[in-house]
């Protein structure tokens, strides 16, 4: 087992783990200091490319964003999302798991569970590549946002679909927008971490899209805290630069590389 994922594993119960997004080396670089695991989710489908969902994100986009990410990674997991369609069958999901840790040296792949994809998971593990799993609210698979677990049969279904993922190898698993009573349940009787998004307190840790908590990407669900407003700070500095350019403020003299 790898020696991040071990200490991943082993603060259950006893820190609470500090998860985000990152799409790029300079917000890697910055948040790896306070992060336990950083994700290169497909969110950036929508924080990034600007598309309606997560569906039309492509393998070589997580990739090429995955790359860069890892150059500012130094003590984080670094997990990353396989796409839509990129994992439907054991052979499918092999090939381009094996393609997606040796391009981009990432510690694990995460993989949205569809209630019955435990085998690509067991499979993925048993050629030594972590998997973290994904329950609750699947954008890859769940048209409709809705929370879940409200009733017993959705519960139950939770929590089955929670110990089958643990059973199959994953060393953790997301729990999204689930009630904090099956949340507080499944973390009890799971054994790897659980990190919640929109799925309150009783997760062994948290996780948010990083864009979201700073202000910049437009989306601000009940879920998400925001931290900073960098909207703002954005316009303020590119308004500035455009007036300083109109009355030739910029550039100074300060400014030239060489000469009069």
């Amino acid at each position: 087992m790898l020696k991040k994922i071990k200490s991943f594993l082993l603060k259950k119960n006893k820190k609470k783990l500090v998860c985000l997004t990152a799409y790029s080396k300079n917000i890697a670089k910055i948040i790896d200091k306070y992060c336990d695991l950083v994700l290169v989710g497909d969110s950036m489908a929508n924080v990034l490319y600007g598309m309606k969902n997560t569906h039309e994100i492509t393998l070589n986009n997580i990739i090429q964003h995955s790359i860069s990410v890892k150059k500012g990674i130094y003590k984080s997991l670094l997990v990353v999302d396989m796409p839509k369609n990129t994992y439907v069958n054991i052979k499918q999901a092999k090939k381009n798991a094996k393609l997606v840790v040796k391009k981009t040296k990432c510690d694990a792949v995460k993989i949205e569970s569809n209630s019955k994809n435990y085998a690509i998971i067991k499979a993925l593990v048993k050629i030594k590549i972590p998997v973290m799993g994904h329950i609750g609210y699947t954008p890859q698979f769940k048209k409709k946002f809705k929370v879940e677990g409200r009733n017993i049969i959705e519960a139950k279904r939770l929590i089955k679909e929670a110990i089958l993922i643990e059973k199959a190898g994953a060393f953790s698993i997301i729990l999204e927008c689930i009630t904090p009573k099956v949340a507080k349940e499944i973390t009890k009787i799971l054994k790897i971490p659980t990190i919640g998004i929109g799925s309150s307190l009783n997760c062994d840790g948290q996780i948010l899209v990083t864009d979201d908590i700073l202000g910049l990407s437009g989306f601000y669900p009940k879920f998400v805290k925001r931290y900073a407003n960098l909207n703002t700070i954005i316009e303020k500095a590119a308004k500035k630069y455009s007036k300083e350019i109109k009355t030739e403020v910029f550039p100074s003299k300060k400014n030239f590389l060489y000469g009069k």
